[in-house]
């Protein structure tokens, strides 16, 4: 994985407006832009996920101008260095510039990085940070680039995603508690976990159902089979849409019809 450099470390500095002016504290962090809508005529709100601060919202002055610097450094799934002031729910962007070392993803990986920002915005919500997150987001978009297996690439995140928000069922234990086994099969119930299954029970049509092996397997973020990567996708997906509450990701209607995801 990556580790970001010094120069990305956080760092909070004062500045004066002017004589008489309050202390204004601004911040440089590592950040990555997940979105932007225009904002007046020239400039920008952009949705900022930070390593040491998460998600941030912040209006960036000018950047519509073509000769605005800020234009120039805000493209997304590139590594950013950003400064930022302000305490308020909309923070002021006053400077970005590309931290560099990365190559961007083409093609059909380019589609499946959309997919990873549309997951942080409707999953994290804001000022919540999650370094090992924003670590995983990083290294994810590296894999997509060097053209990594997709599906295999994208449920490590989706599961470190679900893990460091707290929406991930224990991959460990059933709901008795007791440990998962291998050679057993278990149904999923949200809000509960994983339920220890009778070989020949009869199950509704919509149940989710996963081998023990599987669970096992996510658990380790590893894929021994075709099976095991195909029961991890449609466990994935059925938890992400119950996230979710039934509301479909656009990227992620797109990857499926393009069997990606």
């Amino acid at each position: 994985g990556r580790t970001p450099s010094r120069a990305c470390a956080p760092t909070a500095t004062n500045e004066r407006a002017g004589r008489g002016a309050p202390m204004t504290r601004r911040i440089e962090e590592a950040a990555y832009l997940l979105h932007s809508t225009p904002y007046r005529e020239t400039s920008l709100i952009v949705d900022l996920f930070t390593r040491a601060h998460g998600r941030i919202a912040a209006v960036a002055k000018g950047a519509k101008r073509p000769h605005s610097s800020l234009r120039a450094a805000l493209l997304q799934f590139q590594p950013l260095k950003v400064s930022y002031t302000g305490r308020n729910e909309l923070r002021t962007l006053t400077a970005a510039e590309w931290a560099g070392g990365s190559i961007a993803p083409r093609g059909d990986a380019l589609l499946c990085a959309f997919y990873l920002n549309e997951l942080l915005v409707r999953l994290l919500p804001r000022e919540d940070p999650h370094p090992a997150l924003f670590d995983r987001y990083a290294q994810t978009l590296d894999e997509l680039a060097a053209g990594g297996t997709v599906d295999e690439v994208l449920r490590r995140f989706e599961w470190t995603l679900l893990r460091e928000t707290g929406y991930a069922p224990d991959l460990g234990h059933d709901t008795e508690h007791r440990p998962i086994v291998a050679a057993l099969r278990y149904r999923w119930q949200p809000a509960a976990g994983f339920v220890a299954t009778e070989p020949d029970a009869a199950h509704d049509a919509r149940s989710v159902l996963v081998d023990g092996s599987t669970l096992s397997g996510l658990q380790e973020g590893r894929f021994d089979s075709a099976s095991s990567r195909a029961q991890a996708k449609y466990l994935t997906r059925a938890i992400l849409s119950h996230c979710l509450d039934g509301a479909s990701l656009n990227t992620r209607q797109i990857l499926i019809d393009l069997q990606k995801l």
